[in-house]
């Protein structure tokens, strides 16, 4: 999506997406290596009574549920930041993931006004529509490659 068609109140549905123990592993094991998301035989005596994905693992995948549903061909490059982010419940593999983002915010920058600002919200829930991320980004959008591209 071009900045342009985002706006406030807008809703945005992106997966689903399948998580598999695999790629759960994988990715701990690269970047979050405890125990619960590494070793399946071990997380079975665990809090989570199994083996649970990285919540970094689960920020991306919501990264690229978005990137494939908006970002993708957009102005947007780069992100400031997030305002918060909350895991409220754990991933497992065998969850499918959807996201839904709503748009809180659009304006461009009055000090750079090739600037597109974009402020929203993330929630993404598994199967049984039981939330396990949220959280609010800004995203900002080079608006001379849309006058570029005319």
């Amino acid at each position: 999506m071009k900045f342009a068609e985002f706006k406030v109140g807008q809703v945005i549905h992106a997966g689903p997406y399948l998580v598999n123990e695999a790629e759960v592993i994988s990715f701990a094991k690269a970047f979050d290596p405890q125990w619960f998301h590494t070793d399946p035989v071990a997380a079975q005596d665990g809090r989570f009574g199994g083996l649970v994905a990285s919540g970094w693992h689960t920020c991306g995948i919501a990264m690229r549920l978005v990137t494939d549903a908006v970002l993708h061909g957009s102005e947007s490059f780069a992100s400031p930041g997030l305002a918060f982010l909350k895991w409220q419940h754990p991933v497992r593999p065998g969850d499918q993931l959807s996201l839904r983002a709503d748009v809180l915010e659009t304006r461009v920058s009055v000090s750079q006004p090739t600037l597109g600002i974009l402020r929203w919200r993330w929630q993404m829930v598994n199967q049984a529509e039981i939330q396990v991320l949220e959280l609010e980004a800004t995203s900002l959008f080079d608006l001379t490659l849309t006058r570029n591209a005319e």
